[in-house]
């Protein structure tokens, strides 16, 4: 990622010059992808705001928030910079700043601290500092607080959540803190903010906040505790394949894990999560508001939190598992290039690679799912989930969370079933991942992954590229070996075989992954005569 803070104020420059255009048409396209700062007025507005456009010499364009603050800047109240979706290259480059900002958006910094962080990341805490400054133009801790304050301003105007209570589910350390943030980045007090957003909609209800609110009972866990549940609308760039992606979830449902619906004009998925301070669950539905049947759809989330401070890392884990941060527009214009994905791609517009919301369940799921039916795999980890996983009864619908590393690799072996070498595959990373000799997580270099992966014994190609397509979001992996790719391949008029399909989709980069997603789509209806690989 090879951005600087800031463009030169002459359209000559090509990266300014693309820029202001998007600014003078207000095209919502780019939301999210920069920020445009006015020096004029002081102020910061997402690409697509509706006041005048500011004069060429008044711009300053900045890939961050963060920049923006760090350079003066508070946030426009007229567009809310903060409400758009997340930074496309951030969510699919494997950068050192990229891997870093994932880390960040999952609240590493918070809990962890900026030294935290650099572990994570494998460099000195000075190393990354200087790169996020040099390509971001703000630090680490000035990201995280960035971060903050969008979290902040998304709890005043989305829920009943009390001010304090909504401090510290933003991650912030006092309340003081919170107050001096919120009036510097948005120029007015929380309480401001929220009255400002009621005026234009109702707020949504928050309940069960540790006995804050007394609107309605928390939610008691498994461990007895209460559980603050909170419902927020989540930004996405349009067309979204939203059909394509619950569906592909709904397949590979796991009992008591998983719950989908996918009948009627809503859809929904909901499921249980492994966060830092405690599990959780949410469920994700996409469709018209309620009581508006021709409204237009949103994409709304329910979470149900053991603790609130675990909110950024349960919305960047659903923001990631329904691939929310991509830019359509691109893909689509790339992948319909070829004649061969053309009609695929205006009949699914919008198509996303779900992403995954914990590393080593997707490395168990690609373990159990090699050389057998999606189906197949599905009753395998349900018997799993059964046996092992730990209950955790969420009013979504799921009652367990999928089993953990420690929990497989302790009793797994009465419960893994399958080839000998598969059994010994998937008990021997669990070991691995439980004793802290293997590690995954969506912030991983993307070439030591696959090398730590393949390097244990029954780890193949696939399953690290299926690993990095889902884990690490890598948009440019083609599973060229899989059966049902090539089965897909062919139904779309495209040479089957390895070595001509590899060849053939050379012209796809850097968007293999989601033309994989055509192929194996388009490889659905055409029943099976032998089992396949489970696919993305």
């Amino acid at each position: 990622m090879t951005t600087t803070l800031a463009t030169p104020r002459a359209t000559t420059d090509p990266v300014f010059a693309e820029r202001y255009r998007a600014i003078a048409s207000r095209d919502r396209r780019f939301d999210g992808q920069f920020i445009t700062a006015v020096s004029s007025t002081g102020i910061y507005c997402r690409p697509s705001c509706p006041a005048r456009t500011p004069k060429p010499e008044n711009v300053t364009f900045y890939l961050t928030s963060a920049a923006a603050h760090e350079a003066g800047y508070r946030a426009c109240k007229r567009c809310l910079p903060e409400a758009v979706p997340g930074t496309p290259s951030w969510d699919l480059g494997h950068d050192l700043s990229a891997r870093a900002m994932r880390l960040v958006a999952d609240g590493v910094v918070d809990r962890e601290g900026v030294d935290g962080l650099a572990a994570h990341l494998g460099y000195s805490p000075r190393h990354v500092h200087r790169v996020l400054v040099a390509e971001l133009g703000a630090g680490p801790v000035a990201l995280a607080r960035a971060l903050r304050a969008q979290t902040a301003r998304a709890l005043l105007t989305g829920t009943d959540l009390r001010l304090a209570d909504v401090a510290f589910a933003a991650g912030f350390g006092s309340v003081r803190q919170f107050n001096d943030t919120i009036t510097e980045v948005f120029d007015t007090t929380p309480g401001e903010l929220r009255r400002r957003a009621r005026r234009d909609r109702p707020a949504l209800p928050l309940r069960g906040s540790g006995g804050h609110v007394p609107d309605g009972p928390g939610v008691v866990g498994d461990d007895g505790g209460t559980t603050a549940v909170l419902d927020l609308t989540l930004p996405l760039r349009e067309p979204f394949d939203a059909r394509g992606v619950f569906a592909f979830l709904a397949a590979r449902a796991v009992d008591g894990v998983e719950v989908a619906d996918l009948a009627g004009p809503v859809l929904s998925y909901a499921r249980t999560l492994a966060l830092p301070h405690g599990p959780g669950a949410f469920r994700a539905t996409y469709g018209p508001p309620p009581g508006r049947a021709h409204g237009t759809a949103r994409f709304h989330v329910e979470l149900e939190l053991t603790s609130v401070a675990d909110l950024p890392a349960a919305i960047a884990r659903v923001r990631r598992l329904f691939d929310l941060d991509a830019d359509p527009t691109a893909v689509d214009a790339a992948l319909a290039a070829d004649p061969a994905l053309a009609a695929s791609v205006r009949a699914d517009p919008g198509i996303r690679v779900p992403g995954a919301v914990d590393a080593t369940e997707i490395l168990v799921r690609a373990l159990v799912g090699q050389q057998i039916s999606v189906a197949a795999a599905r009753t395998h980890l349900s018997r799993l989930a059964v046996a092992l996983g730990r209950p955790f009864a969420s009013r979504f619908g799921p009652t367990l969370l999928f089993p953990t590393p420690a929990q497989l690799a302790e009793g797994g072996a009465d419960h893994v079933r399958g080839p000998a070498r598969r059994t010994a595959a998937i008990l021997g990373v669990a070991r691995a991942l439980a004793d802290g000799s293997l590690a995954l997580s969506s912030a991983d270099d993307p070439a030591a992954q696959r090398a730590a992966l393949e390097a244990m014994p029954g780890v193949g190609p696939w399953t690290s590229g299926y690993v990095a397509m889902r884990v690490l979001h890598d948009p440019d992996v083609l599973l060229d070996g899989d059966l049902a790719l090539r089965a897909g391949a062919a139904a779309l008029g495209l040479p089957d075989d390895r070595r001509t399909l590899t060849a053939h989709a050379e012209r796809w980069a850097p968007w293999r992954s989601y033309a994989a997603m055509h192929l194996w789509r388009a490889a659905a209806p055409r029943p099976s005569s032998a089992p396949t690989k489970e696919t993305p």
